[in-house]
């Protein structure tokens, strides 16, 4: 017995689609990334060594775990590989000139900038809304960065506004959702 399905696609399915650049996978993923809106966060170990970072991402509820990537070629990481613990400071309206510092190269990025030693001398940013600390568990390379994955231990803050995202080459403050609504 044949079972045939029929399907009809929706009229703007088969709009034309723009032209791939499979010639230059690299300039399409950053052009692809450009309009992806990112969170933007500052991971810090000691030393102290700290890094703008929009790859950071929860990965395990069971248990608490969370990664970011740091290209191979970074001034940090030589001191995030070193690190037993980071921590990752979610930033939010305000703290635009924090992620440009710290997103700058071959600066001191931690000049003029407040912070008190956590655990292990671990730098916290004081100016952040939200930080949380992670022990790390796993440091792994894949194609040129590195992947670093970590236990979460502790977390802080004074709260607040928070949703500074990357966009377009830009730091914006994320626009408010409105109410949660309750299922």
């Amino acid at each position: 017995m044949s079972v045939s399905t029929h399907h009809t696609a929706h009229p703007s399915a088969h709009a034309a689609k723009p032209q791939s650049s499979a010639a230059d996978p690299a300039g399409t993923l950053r052009r692809v990334l450009r309009q992806h809106a990112a969170g933007v966060t500052v991971i810090t170990v000691p030393g102290p060594a700290g890094f703008t970072a929009t790859s950071f991402t929860s990965v395990s509820l069971e248990p608490a775990l969370v990664s970011f990537y740091l290209g191979l070629s970074a001034s940090t990481v030589r001191a995030v590989r070193a690190a037993e613990r980071f921590a990752v400071h979610v930033l939010g309206p305000g703290n635009e000139a924090l992620a440009e510092q710290f997103a700058r190269s071959r600066v001191d990025r931690f000049a003029g900038v407040p912070w008190t030693p956590g655990p292990g001398g671990l730098p916290l940013l004081d100016a952040a809304p939200l930080w949380l600390t992670a022990r790390t568990t796993l440091l792994r390379e894949i194609g040129d960065h590195l992947l670093v994955v970590g236990e979460v231990e502790d977390s802080g803050g004074e709260g607040g506004p928070t949703g500074l995202v990357h966009h377009e080459g830009g730091f914006r403050e994320a626009a408010p959702l409105g109410p949660a609504r309750r299922e």
